[in-house]
């Protein structure tokens, strides 16, 4: 396990950290904890918001390093346990959290993947070349019918990305008909004989991605006159499932994709229509990316944390300009690329973006899911990058050893969050203070669940010492909380091959004071409990 570098970050958290070593319970009163001062959390139950989509907690699977091939398909014959080739360990895993969508097949990989490479027998599918990622050879064993079987076998909706970069509207369109129709046609026989004479739902369509960069350096107008065509002719013929277009949107803060595609959409014509507009911002520091994925101080782990937060600056700003042409929000907002980009692993293979994954990046996305929940009425849906081996993954593989890393735990932390109501949250968070990063101690969301419970997820930011918490519930009488908190021994602990639980959720009950539920947290954790 690596250590943290400054040896002051572990003289100053050296208690704070034993405490979070020892912490199985939040019932546990400390001294460390009530000293800081609560934090007062008050839900207000009586004015329910927004709707937070199940789609937020989506996934991303690209043809990029290790992600589809070994950490998803193995192959028929391989020797690790598999279903017509896609590993089992992992499809269980993935079940597990219930992942509601998966886009596919990228990413920059999209926009130069022709889909008729990936169907038919596997000896006679074509070998191509991946320039965007290491330049490797892409075999396309893992195609059309792989993924979509990949998808059902997960119970996960099917996001797919077709190729504007080099592709072309008719391709797209054959690969629709290919897909969604019920219409004896040619593609709808050749789609039998490759195995599958039912269509394919496919729920969500991206229209090219990345069009500002690697999906054609377009400018805004440019990528509108394109999207008009391809969303017009890239139709689905599937009457048992809608369709939703998600349009190239945004790169970071600029906003002249998002007012270009907005401002087509409003004036839009009959022939064409869109749902959703995406947004891509990874916490990075700077490019290229260079912070440690373990190994690091609280300099890094400052940094990254406030980072992480301009998401929420992004998803106003953007939402703001969208106001401005759909004040009824009828286009959704689609955070489809997010997460961490570090330092790849020392000695991985250039381009494979191969990363370890730690309790600081479980706060990360806590951060992440709490801003997307809190603009749930524009924000319906959000892509992790990326599932499997890249960048910030929920699962790690090495040939047949699998383990989980500790943003695998927070996405199975945060499953009462699907399709659940937002509940109003207020509180006095108080801040963390490190050099020139001023945070709050504590990030907040809550809602009722499709159990009729209520909820509460806690983000405790301080990596130097617990806190204790005081939750009040305004009309509403609560005597205890149960749940689960994921807390580690350092900031940068991580789950490896060889200790696969050194960082996974412990349960955690809390009982009522006063008619207040009182939690102590340790440092740095996460923390899901429902009220009762």
């Amino acid at each position: 396990m690596a250590r943290i570098n400054k040896g002051e970050f572990m003289s100053k958290s050296l208690k704070a950290l034993l405490y979070a070593v020892l912490a199985g319970s939040l019932t546990a009163t400390t001294t460390d904890a009530a000293d800081i001062g609560p934090v007062q959390i008050s839900i207000d139950a009586a004015h329910p918001g927004a709707t937070i989509d199940r789609n937020l907690f989506g996934q991303f699977a690209e043809h990029l390093g290790r992600g589809v091939y070994e950490g998803v398909w193995v192959g028929p014959g391989s020797p690790i346990p598999n279903t017509r080739g896609i590993r089992t360990d992992v499809v269980e895993a993935l079940k597990a959290i219930k992942v509601p969508n998966v886009r596919w097949p990228g990413g920059c990989f999209a926009d130069e993947y022709h889909w008729r490479n990936g169907i038919g027998p596997l000896d006679k599918r074509p070998a191509t070349l991946n320039p965007n990622w290491g330049g490797v050879i892409e075999p396309n064993t893992f195609g059309t019918h792989e993924f979509m079987d990949f998808v059902q076998q997960i119970g996960a909706d099917a996001y797919i990305s077709v190729n504007v970069g080099s592709g072309t509207p008719a391709e797209a369109a054959d690969w629709l008909e290919y897909l969604t129709t019920s219409q004896p046609t040619a593609l709808a026989r050749q789609r039998a004989a490759n195995g599958h004479p039912e269509p394919f739902p496919v729920a969500m369509l991206g229209i090219g991605n990345e069009a500002w960069g690697c999906g054609g350096s377009m400018t805004p107008e440019q990528y509108v006159g394109e999207l008009k065509r391809y969303a017009r002719y890239a139709r689905n013929y599937n009457p048992k499932q809608s369709m939703r277009r998600i349009a190239v949107g945004p790169d970071g803060a600029d906003t002249s994709y998002t007012k270009a595609v907005m401002e087509a959409w409003k004036n839009k014509t009959w022939a064409w229509d869109i749902e959703g507009l995406s947004l891509h911002y990874y916490t990075v520091g700077h490019w290229p990316p260079a912070f440690k994925a373990t190994g690091f101080g609280e300099d890094d782990y400052a940094t990254l944390l406030n980072e992480t937060r301009r998401m929420e600056d992004l998803l106003r700003t953007h939402g703001a300009v969208m106001d401005q042409f759909d004040p009824q929000k009828k286009i959704a907002l689609v955070v489809d690329e997010w997460g961490a980009w570090l330092a790849p692993t020392p000695g991985s293979p250039q381009g494979f973006l191969e990363q370890q994954n730690s309790q600081r990046d479980a706060i990360i996305a806590a951060l992440n899911i709490h801003t997307f929940a809190r603009h749930a009425d524009r924000v319906r849906g959000a892509n992790i990058a990326q599932m499997v081996n890249v960048l910030q993954a929920m699962i790690l593989t090495d040939r047949e050893k699998m383990v989980l890393t500790p943003t695998y735990h927070v996405f199975r932390l945060y499953l009462p969050f699907h399709d659940a109501t937002l509940l109003p949250v207020s509180l006095s968070a108080g801040e963390y203070v490190h050099g020139a990063v001023k945070l709050p101690r504590i990030d907040a969301i809550a809602a009722r669940g499709a159990d009729g419970r209520t909820w509460l997820a806690l983000a405790h930011l301080d990596p130097n010492q617990p806190v204790r918490v005081s939750v009040d519930v305004a009309g509403a009488r609560f005597t205890r909380a149960r749940g689960e908190t994921l807390t580690a021994p350092r900031v940068d602990s991580v789950n490896t091959f060889d200790a696969p639980r050194a960082v996974v959720p412990k349960p955690v009950t809390a009982q009522g004071k006063a008619g207040k539920l009182v939690l102590d947290l340790a440092p740095a954790s996460i923390t899901v409990v429902a009220l009762e």
